[in-house]
């Protein structure tokens, strides 16, 4: 015969699991970030799939609400374009179902792409005029601002504007020479945007956001990713960057494609006001690092897929395709917040007094070693 639990070693053992809980939640960074296995998203049923590489990002350039998906298309034998798929889905369920091109001036934009890359678009505010504009890498090192001069559910955009930094009045076009591949983000933690700026040399540039003007942010001049008190260069060069906090600790990490189809993760050993970097390890999918076949070029992205609060990461490639890993809860975590919801259950059933249960939300563990996001 089971005898019940006294109800005050109930409460030692749940006060123990908790509390080891909590301290699981704010361990310091596990040594790499495991997703689920990749699939290919689709459009009207048919996997994407677009001429020369991909540059997928997320972004609502429809004014729903909804974030659509954004792709880069190109190479040295096809026009950089890029491709629009309105998000036809909901909230944490994103459907596609056809796209447009992105027109620029009344045309199909179109930049002639060079080797592996023809434009990696990002959506963006970028005049804070309530309508998403683009911010376009090109081929030859160049990064190019689009306003949207449409309306929040028929974008268009005007002729591209190149985009400068450096001090007032001295400012320059940027151009990182070859390969630029922009990710806006705020990288030095005072809550504006900054724009950060990989390329073929493998160096990561940033250039911080210092006030905004009519025309867009002011940017300052370049500084340089840095990692072990050296420059940061990405192993197989061609960096592909992102800056999101992937291991909960409440800081952004780095995240890195290169020419060889990997992503590295850079986990965020400073502060979020001042990066600090020492070294990397492989994102894996199920345990295994991921590595696209070939020399894939991988360009990643961090969103929310399905809005469960945990980092899903979308990458291109040279397949032409969209790749989609989404996070997955944290094992250890899982298996103390199930033990500890036992023992509530255990509790109730025992207790003579009226009592307060706490109520957990299963499906808000977060994967990336960190918070429980609500």
């Amino acid at each position: 015969m089971k005898l019940p639990l006294p109800l005050p070693l109930t409460r030692v053992l749940l006060s123990g699991f908790l509390s080891v809980t909590m301290a699981a939640l704010m361990a310091s960074p596990a040594a790499g970030l495991d997703l689920e296995a990749g699939q290919l998203v689709r459009s009207g049923g048919a996997v994407i799939d677009v001429p020369g590489y991909s540059v997928p990002a997320m972004a609502d350039m429809t004014g729903d609400g909804l974030e659509d998906l954004i792709v880069g298309q190109g190479d040295g034998s096809n026009l950089g374009k890029v491709r629009i798929y309105t998000n036809v889905g909901a909230a944490g369920a994103p459907a596609f179902d056809g796209y447009f091109f992105a027109q620029s001036a009344g045309n199909d934009l179109a930049l002639t792409g060079s080797g592996c890359l023809g434009v990696a678009p990002r959506g963006f505010d970028w005049d804070a005029d309530g309508l998403t504009d683009l911010i376009v890498g090109t081929a030859d090192g160049r990064v190019l601002f689009y306003e949207n001069t449409g309306t929040p559910g028929a974008p268009a955009f005007a002729a591209a504007s190149p985009v400068r930094a450096g001090p007032a009045g001295g400012q320059t076009d940027i151009n990182v020479a070859s390969r630029a591949l922009p990710a806006l983000r705020d990288w030095d933690g005072d809550g504006d945007t900054d724009l950060i700026v990989g390329a073929y040399d493998a160096y990561i540039r940033v250039y911080l956001n210092n006030g905004m003007t009519p025309s867009g942010p002011q940017l300052l001049g370049e500084l340089r990713a840095t990692s072990g008190g050296g420059d940061l260069i990405v192993p197989g060069q061609r960096a592909a960057p992102d800056f999101v906090d992937l291991d909960g600790d409440g800081v952004a990490d780095l995240l890195a494609g290169n020419t060889n189809g990997q992503l590295l993760l850079y986990v965020n050993i400073g502060t979020a006001t001042d990066p600090a970097f020492a070294g990397y390890t492989y994102v894996t999918s199920e345990g295994v690092a991921i590595d696209l076949p070939g020399s894939a070029r991988s360009r990643p992205f961090v969103t929310d897929w399905n809005a469960d609060g945990i980092p899903d990461l979308l990458v291109g490639a040279d397949d032409g395709q969209v790749h989609l890993y989404q996070g997955v809860p944290e094992p250890m975590t899982g298996m103390f917040l199930l033990v500890g919801a036992a023992l509530l259950r255990r509790r109730k059933r025992n207790r003579k007094e009226p009592s307060i249960t706490p109520r957990f939300r299963w499906g808000a563990i977060v994967r990336t070693q960190g918070e429980i996001l609500p």
